[in-house]
């Protein structure tokens, strides 16, 4: 025990989070049409091999509710197979950008952006599991998705197994909810395993007509991926990876962030994080797995559990691995409209309800961006959404940091004094130029921009040509100051300098 001083708040932890992750590593799988099993091998990869690696000591790695859409459209669109490619190649890139130290900067990426993209991953991920939960094919698109649940509703009315799959979801939804809310005993058993328990008991004790998990077996489910994919795959494959790359990591980083929030051990290295993910889906990549995350519900679960070590992360891994080994059989009894309620649970997490509203309140460009990366999402393509968003995300930051405030003094008689401070960009070149061109053309001008932080070569060649015109015969020349900490741009000619 001297060896290992925290080995028993570590072993109470590791089953905490084996008994969370369970049912989230065979939702996950089965919502994103891949077999069972391959979600309890990304969960044993991140306990054994991202766990036991440096980076973040706390936080648990697995299967993603924020991918699964993801995972989802890749599959249907180059197969299962090509899974493993893919996850193989996000995984060596993820290791490429650790070792060139580039994990810091996902801590750039504006908290709208990564909201949005959560949001419209947990507004796809409803919609889809809605349709399973009655037992129904969910259309292909985001939008099809949402736009054809009336007709699902109206299918699902009309049918009693429809029915009766669909009561088992909206029950184990419930369960969830008010789990939480129980005497303090009771909810040492996780709310989602709880609901699932359960619903095995009402679909063997009522006889249910529900579809339950189909199961193939761990060895069966493992399909390392082939020189011969390689070769059916074409050049959007590079968008998908890209994707899976960015999303994984900024998702895993925004979560080691959030844990660090939540003990006062050693805080995250976040460029030996992104390794060890790397490492995770470089490893699912070759077993033809599910791609991996840090997962903030199994990383909070493990802290509250009070584990002081990376050995509770270990050790879940271990627990999947044995409960995969020698109970692969009982995956078949989980009603399969049970995990799609885990997953709809997941998805309302998904969206930040409580956020939106005080956001628009007080910073309405990032409300904006936050709703149109998640209408993106949903409307197009995940890889496309979150491009959407950190376009705007650029665009706004440009357009605030180009601030700029132009003052006019006219003394009746004698020169016009106008004087620019702040930052002189293109973006606010229109505004400048309507008040310069609104001068009187006969008055001199002094134009002092001694004030400005910043003068662009767009602004300052535009300041040029309107001096020009504005120094017509019989006018003096427009006198310009330019103060000694401006930085400009390289000019298209001359200023007259005061």
């Amino acid at each position: 025990m001297a060896t290992f001083p925290h080995l028993r708040q570590d072993f109470t932890a590791s089953l905490v989070v084996f008994l969370v992750a369970l049912p989230l590593c065979v939702g996950v799988a089965v919502a994103s049409g891949v077999p069972a099993e391959l979600g309890l091998v990304t969960g044993i990869v991140g306990g054994l091999v991202t766990g036991l690696l440096p980076g973040s000591s706390l936080q648990v790695s697995g299967p993603a509710a924020g991918l699964t859409v993801l995972v989802f459209e890749a599959v249907q669109e180059y197969g299962l197979p090509a899974l493993g490619v893919i996850v193989l190649a996000a995984g060596l890139l993820q290791l490429l950008m650790g070792a060139l130290k580039l994990g810091r900067w996902f801590r750039a990426i504006s908290l709208s952006v990564v909201e949005g993209m959560l949001a419209g991953i947990g507004l796809v991920l409803i919609a889809g599991q809605l349709y399973a939960a009655a037992g129904l094919k969910a259309p292909a698109s985001g939008v099809d998705k949402i736009l054809g649940l009336p007709g699902a509703v109206a299918d699902a009315a009309g049918s009693t197994a429809a029915l009766t799959s669909l009561a088992l979801g909206a029950a184990t939804v419930a369960v969830m909810v008010l789990w939480k809310r129980l005497p303090e005993p009771v909810r040492a058993v996780p709310g989602a395993l709880a609901a699932v328990v359960l619903a095995i008991g009402a679909t063997a004790l009522f006889d249910l007509p529900v579809a339950t998990v189909e199961v193939q077996g761990l060895l069966g489910s493992i399909q390392p991926p082939g020189p011969d994919v390689l070769t059916g795959l074409g050049a959007g494959v590079v968008g998908t990876i890209i994707a899976f790359t960015l999303i994984a990591s900024a998702e895993s980083l925004f979560s080691a962030a959030a844990v660090d929030r939540l003990h006062d051990g050693p805080r995250t290295r976040y460029d030996k994080e992104l390794m060890a993910q790397g490492a995770g889906n470089t490893v699912c990549g070759v077993l033809g797995a599910l791609p991996m995350t840090a997962v903030i519900v199994r990383s909070s679960a493990n802290v509250a559990a009070g584990a002081r070590t990376k050995a509770s992360r270990v050790m879940h891994g271990l627990w999947l691995l044995l409960f995969a080994a020698l109970l692969p059989a009982t995956l078949a009894l989980i009603p399969l409209p049970a995990l799609a309620g885990i997953l709809v649970h997941a998805g309302f997490k998904l969206i930040p309800f409580a956020k939106i509203v005080p956001l628009w309140r007080e910073h309405r460009g990032e409300a904006l961006i936050l709703v149109v990366t998640a209408v993106s999402i949903v409307a197009v393509n995940m890889f496309e959404g979150v491009l959407v968003g950190l376009a705007l995300s650029v665009v706004k930051t440009a357009w605030e940091a180009s601030h700029v405030k132009l003052e006019t003094v006219d003394k009746g008689a004698g020169p016009i004094q106008v004087h620019l401070s702040g930052n002189a960009t293109f973006l606010r070149l229109p505004k400048i130029l309507d008040s310069l061109e609104g001068l009187p053309q006969d008055r001199p001008v002094e134009l002092d921009l001694s004030g400005l932080h910043h003068l662009d070569h767009a602004c300052r060649t535009a300041l040029e040509s309107w001096a020009a015109r504005h120094s017509t015969a019989g006018t003096e020349p427009v006198k310009v100051t330019l103060g000694e900490g401006t930085r400009t741009a390289p000019p298209a000619q001359e200023v007259t300098a005061a």
